[in-house]
């Protein structure tokens, strides 16, 4: 879920920036999904206010069994709790949501993934919700992990190690029928939402920054730590367009109706990762061990088969792999 901008297309930038150095300066710079998102009326504003989802029962984590080879490299301070905790921004469908008949269970992408990997390494897990923003600081003394939908960027190697285990870009939403008239070639003077803490908050940032240098009103950029609520004022108009994770934007776009559209393409796909402490090199190698063994025994595929998206899966898991972000 999202520390410079990904990239955007040339025939975009071409349209959007008129002389080599504005281009320059830019360049430089930088699931079947489930039932869910209901959507209430009330009185002349739109919200959304529950997420039930419900997919279909071909992922059983109480099913992977222990891998005891795995099971002994577990660091002696996690294996002593018997307990995986990991740190999640819940607000973050399909990836990591609340949801379940008491509106406050995990589930999403990211849920399934942890509780494979707890099954396989022997441990309970402790799925925490927290602040998207908070959770990096607080990997090793609080979370073992940290497993929310992180974008891999060079900036955020200075704060954590990280395991690859998924694809994705960014994508701009809209309301349906672009009301506003939102160009993405174009958004200055527009009013975008995005997620505080986020590449795509910073991506914006970096757009509007090139919109004023070009001569051009800034982006107004309304940031909010929960994502949901970002969708929720789309939906109301409070906002004209939102720009986030390509799985988040398709996944709430489907959900809400035909309320919302997607506009543009969506730009450079790259690596979302499991955040471990700076410095574990042994606990993050177990880690992309782990997922390498749930993607050799078909577990992994299933997990992305049932949010439906099996195009974003990864052929294998690295330590640290080269980004460009």
């Amino acid at each position: 879920m999202p520390a410079t901008p990904p990239q955007a297309d040339s025939e975009a930038i071409g349209r959007f920036f008129q002389t080599r150095e504005q281009k320059t300066m830019f360049m430089k710079s930088k699931q079947a999904i489930l039932s869910g998102f209901a959507v209430a009326v009330l009185a002349s504003s739109l919200s959304i206010c529950t997420l039930n989802a419900r997919a279909a029962d071909d992922f059983d984590a109480s099913t992977i069994a222990k891998d005891s080879a795995l099971a002994s490299r577990v660091p002696q301070d996690i294996a002593a709790k018997g307990v995986l905790s990991i740190g999640s921004d819940t607000t973050y469908p399909p990836a990591e949501f609340l949801a379940g008949e008491d509106g406050q269970t995990p589930e999403g992408i990211d849920v399934d993934l942890a509780k494979a990997m707890a099954q396989r390494l022997g441990l309970k897990l402790e799925f925490v919700t927290a602040q998207f923003d908070s959770i990096l600081p607080a990997i090793g003394p609080r979370y073992d992990l940290g497993i929310s939908a992180f974008t891999i960027t060079n900036e955020r190697y200075k704060a954590v190690d990280f395991v690859s285990y998924f694809n994705a870009g960014k994508q701009w939403a809209i309301q349906s029928g672009n009301p506003a008239k939102f160009n993405p070639d174009e958004p200055c003077g527009k009013t975008v939402g995005v997620q505080t803490g986020s590449t795509g908050e910073k991506a914006v940032k970096v757009f509007s920054d090139t919109c004023v240098a070009a001569g051009k009103p800034a982006i107004e950029t309304v940031s909010m730590p929960k994502q949901t609520d970002l969708i929720t004022r789309l939906i109301n108009g409070a906002v004209e367009a939102v720009y986030a994770g390509s799985t988040n934007i398709g996944y709430a776009v489907k959900q809400t109706n035909g309320q919302l559209e997607t506009i543009g393409a969506i730009t450079y796909p790259s690596p979302n990762g499991i955040a471990v402490a700076k410095g574990q090199t042994a606990w993050a190698q177990l880690v992309a061990d782990t997922i390498n063994g749930l993607i050799a025994d078909g577990t992994y595929a299933k997990i992305l088969a049932k949010w439906g998206i099996g195009s974003a899966a990864v052929a294998k898991a690295e330590v640290n792999p080269a980004v460009q972000e």
